[in-house]
């Protein structure tokens, strides 16, 4: 079941809460009524955010780290996740924090090679949490004027790198017979807008196959919780990002719990 929700959301930190609630809720219908979030559902638990180098990731990593999550941090800028991690530490001197630099189009033996080394941090813990928060947005451009190059941009980060990261880090999950995937979509992959034709068709793919995923893995311990927020207020910047980063003053968001 897809709700949507409404709210006048100021930015990357009220979608961040709003992902991080998701992502620790447990499957029923009382997730708008929890309120805070329990520090037992992720205390010690390893999570993994794509993406984490600013925006909504920056902040996930903030209020994970907040209840004791021990942290995995990747983007491609290495020096923006020192930042990050520098960030965290400084206000939780307590918090396990791990940078892994990564560029999900890399192709699927580069991405085995980081899956390997991510589960092998914390005295080989493995991954609790997947965030799937990493996005490449091209500028506006219409559907006929999109070009091979940009296909190939958005695709191999918005669909196939997070779906391989996806095929080589379940394996594990489901030899412990626990962990949960979070995907950050976009209401782009619901309601498509001109001049987004590539973006919200790999949005539209995220959204199939991990409702596809979802169905088959419910039975083995693991969720999959996919989110789906309108525009939001982030730092500008060129080539991936962690969202849809449009000024808006309302943020739609689409959940779907597990």
């Amino acid at each position: 079941m897809v709700l949507p929700v409404l709210a006048p959301l100021a930015g990357a930190t009220a979608v961040a809460f709003l992902l991080f609630k998701f992502a620790t809720v447990d499957g029923d219908f009382t997730l708008v009524s929890r309120g805070a979030p329990r520090r037992e559902k992720v205390d010690g638990k390893v999570v993994w955010i794509t993406g984490a180098s600013r925006g909504i990731g920056e902040v996930l990593a903030m209020q994970f780290a907040s209840l004791g999550a021990k942290l995995i941090l990747s983007a491609r800028n290495k020096e923006e996740l020192e930042r990050v991690k520098h960030n965290i530490i400084n206000k939780h001197p307590n918090s396990r924090v791990e940078v892994l630099p990564m560029d999900l189009s890399s192709g699927e033996e580069s991405l085995k090679e980081h899956v390997h080394e991510a589960e092998s941090l914390f005295s080989n813990a493995g991954v609790d949490y997947m965030i799937h928060n990493a996005a490449f947005e091209r500028p506006k451009r219409r559907a006929l004027e999109e070009t091979e190059q940009g296909l190939k941009a958005t695709f191999d980060v918005n669909v196939f790198g997070t779906i391989t990261l996806t095929r080589l880090l379940a394996p594990s999950m489901m030899d412990r017979g626990m962990g949960h995937f979070v995907v950050m979509s976009s209401a782009a992959g619901k309601v498509p807008s001109p001049g987004q034709a590539l973006y919200s068709a790999s949005k539209h793919a995220l959204n199939g196959y991990f409702s596809s995923l979802r169905s088959e893995l419910c039975t083995k311990g693991i969720k999959v919780t996919v989110v789906c927020p309108g525009p939001i207020e982030a730092p500008q910047s060129s080539g991936a990002t962690s969202s849809s980063q449009k000024p808006s003053s309302e943020v739609t968001i689409f959940y779907r719990l597990s």
